[in-house]
């Protein structure tokens, strides 16, 4: 294993100020993989002047997107190359099944590409002209890079999640300071690589490795960074909105969900099962967005009950580099012990436990547990109303439209809903009426790089991916003109 005992600062690798270290564990065996670099403040505020300094002085604001593009994609070919590779190291560090990993890699790939091709065409779209009940002024709308920004991303989806953040800042003129989780530190550093290999200038991408207290909370509260973006727990998004408001700073929050997924008694049976499933247990349920919540009308109930225990038992569960393996270990052994624990909080608030919870016979070690069905939950229980974060679905039976449509929006949630019916207009009318920011119809998780994410309520602000995403790192600034040869005459006649 290589070393990771550096920080990636101003393009070049640097020891952390105080020398520590962390370790970071693959969950499908509890061992050490490496110890990581722990950054501290002063590492933080190193990075944080890097990234000033390649702002206010260094050429990438000033680049043509054209020239930006250009370096977007050499890291996505980078990415490509080196595939394999990294979706093994997301393996091990994250602990995710290998095609999981490879699609999430590739989909990184794509996410840069995606984003060269928007900076390709930001040139012709920076200025507008605006149009004026007074023709004695010109005003044009410019469009300009936010300055620095920081971004904090989560473990489940550890490159992936530095994609949509890094490639669109990169793409806007931005420079940044990245802190991934201590939990999947590694292949943000093998980003840094990548974009080091693929010309980026000094300082326009920082990455500094370290615990969420030592190096998390004073990037969020760095006065030298401009804008903030996060994403992970409502505690933890709760903290870093605190800490923006003391400076005022531009943020952008996706943060937790309790996703509802509203199957209706003329969906099939088999479809539905495996929309249900792909909802919950892709990446062992550690998805934001996951469909935890699945309301059933009352007439399907039962059958797809039956259905969803069958071939839940029937996964394949252990060491995400086995072969036809489709359920890893939880993340960290505290992940692990918390889904336990509110397995059993489920049970001891009434509701019926169908199957899972119990660590699987074939895996002695590792966060392992075998993926959980609670029917009949009541709706006032926890386990249906607070984010678990674990392959642990909850299933209640509903009467009608109206009905489903109540118990799917009572939540503070709102990331994500799915809707599954063969009549399209009820499917269409029930996603126009679910308060969540992203809608799936007759499917569940599907996500593409084109199109916006995020939240209503307390699941975010603002929105990632797509054209909304570059527009995060974005200012727009007005410019008018006073075109007029006759004096203003105010003050002078």
């Amino acid at each position: 294993m290589k070393s990771y005992d550096q920080l990636y600062i101003d393009g070049q690798w640097v020891r952390p100020k105080k020398g520590g270290t962390f370790e970071t564990v693959d969950p499908s065996n509890e061992s050490v993989i490496t110890r990581v670099a722990a950054a501290t403040a002063d590492d933080v505020d190193l990075a944080v002047n890097a990234a000033r300094r390649a702002f206010d002085e260094g050429p990438w604001p000033q680049m043509a997107g054209a020239e930006r593009a250009t370096i977007l994609r050499a890291i996505a070919n980078g990415i490509r190359v080196r595939q394999n590779e990294l979706a093994e190291l997301e393996v091990r560090d994250n602990g995710k099944p290998l095609p999981e990993a490879l699609w999430d890699i590739g989909d990184t790939a794509g996410c840069f590409d995606f984003y060269a091709d928007l900076a390709d065409g930001l040139d012709a779209q920076r200025e507008q002209s605006i149009a004026l009940a007074d023709e004695r002024f010109t005003s044009i709308a410019r469009k300009e890079p936010m300055g620095v920004a920081g971004a904090i991303i989560p473990w489940n989806f550890p490159m992936l999640m530095a994609a949509w953040k890094v490639a669109p800042a990169l793409a806007a003129g931005c420079c940044m300071v990245l802190k991934p989780s201590e939990l999947t530190p590694l292949t943000a550093l093998e980003l840094a690589d990548i974009a080091h290999q693929a010309g980026l200038p000094a300082g326009v991408l920082n990455v500094v490795t370290g615990l969420g207290v030592e190096a998390g909370a004073p990037l969020s509260e760095h006065p030298g960074i401009d804008k903030l973006a996060f994403t992970g727990s409502v505690p933890t998004g709760t903290r870093i909105m605190q800490a923006a408001a003391r400076e005022i700073k531009n943020l952008s929050l996706e943060l937790g969900g309790k996703s509802p997924f509203i199957i209706f008694d003329d969906s099939d049976i088999d479809a539905a099962v495996e929309w249900i499933m792909f909802g919950i247990f892709w990446n062992q349920g550690e998805v934001c967005s996951a469909t935890s919540r699945v309301l059933v009308q009352r007439d399907l109930y039962e059958p797809l009950l039956k259905r969803l225990v069958q071939q839940t038992q029937s996964l394949s569960i252990g060491n995400g580099m086995d072969e036809g393996v489709l359920l890893g270990p939880l993340v960290s052994r505290g992940q692990y012990d918390k889904v336990l624990q509110a397995i059993a909080r489920g049970q001891e608030e009434g509701a019926t436990l169908l199957t899972g919870g119990t660590r699987p016979a074939n895996c002695e070690k590792g966060y392992f547990l075998t993926p959980a069905i609670f029917a009949d939950v009541p709706e006032d229980s926890w386990i249906w109303t607070e984010e678990i974060f674990g392959p642990v679905v909850c299933v209640r039976p509903f009467d009608d439209e109206a009905d489903a449509l109540r118990s799917a929006n009572d939540s503070r949630f709102g990331l994500a809903a799915a809707v599954m019916s063969k009549d399209l207009v009820r499917a269409e009318r029930v996603a126009r009426r679910l308060r969540a920011g992203i809608v799936w119809i007759n499917c569940s998780q599907p996500t593409f790089t084109e199109a916006p994410w995020g939240g209503y309520k307390q699941s975010g602000i603002g929105r990632e991916l797509g054209e909304w995403g570059l527009n995060n790192y974005l200012e727009t600034k007005q410019i008018t003109r006073y075109d007029s040869e006759q004096p203003w005459g105010w003050y002078i006649k």
